[in-house]
């Protein structure tokens, strides 16, 4: 069960090296959490984060995990639900691709598609029904400013982004009144392994500050996180810009 400050005790992580995940994961065990379940594919990577999060007092277990196997997602996850009620599932999984590339390859676009849609709509709803049963928890949803309008440089990812938040959204309304609280989180430019070599966009943040703002958002059991917080303001308006005007800005 979660804390009198509404932190997790238990927390379930879909993609267990996410570099976010992780800094979450390392600030809520310093907190409360004690047990930790990090899912991902079998690897050295995963083997090393789980050690490093032992290494801070939590108790850590692996599950292999494939995003783009959703017919997997039932028994692997329902393996983790059985060992006992999950606080808290961090839905982080995720792959940026690469746009130029991808377009002329639209196997490769339907890859960046099917991990960071299809694959977080199947797991996340059979976390948010495991969650439903037990009657209590939170499923946060990493997402991204990406998402909020189309660009140019990167429309291939962000249409994933976008199709993933609106689906979290509409999961937190058929939750609603349920006991389980589901959380948008959307971050800008966040500074990475995966955004490694890119130019860096402005408001550009950090997993740590990500992790931070997800720990406020749990206390306060807040539906949508924007980090850093000035993004809320700067997209609205990038959403209403008239479509002639946002062609021609350099993103």
């Amino acid at each position: 069960m979660k804390d009198a400050f509404g932190l997790p005790q238990s927390l379930l992580v879909l993609g267990g090296t996410s570099e976010i995940a992780l800094a979450t994961a390392r600030r809520l065990v310093a907190r409360r959490t004690r047990t930790v379940w990090l899912a991902g594919r079998p690897s050295p990577a995963l083997d090393e984060a789980a050690g490093q999060l032992r290494a801070l007092g939590a108790e850590v277990r692996t599950v292999a995990f494939d995003a783009l196997d959703p017919e997997s997602h039932e028994e692997a996850l329902g393996k983790v639900f059985a060992e006992g009620d999950v606080d808290l599932v961090l839905l982080a999984f995720g792959i940026l691709g690469d746009q130029a590339h991808d377009e002329r390859e639209p196997l490769n676009a339907v890859r960046v598609a099917q991990t960071n849609y299809t694959g977080a709509v199947s797991a996340g709803l059979v976390s948010a029904r495991a969650l439903q049963a037990q009657g209590h928890g939170s499923l946060v949803v990493l997402s991204s400013v990406a998402g909020e309008r189309a660009r140019r440089a990167n429309f291939i990812y962000g249409s994933s982004k976008a199709g993933l938040d609106v689906f979290a959204q509409g999961l937190g309304d058929a939750l609603h009144g349920t006991g389980v609280h589901v959380m948008v989180v959307r971050p800008g430019f966040v500074r990475s392994r995966m955004t490694a070599g890119m130019e860096e966009a402005p408001f550009a943040t950090t997993p740590e500050a990500v992790a931070s703002a997800i720990e406020l958002g749990l206390r306060r059991r807040s539906e949508t996180v924007w980090v850093p917080g000035a993004l809320r303001v700067v997209m609205s308006a990038v959403r209403h810009l008239p479509r002639a005007v946002f062609r021609r800005l350099p993103v």
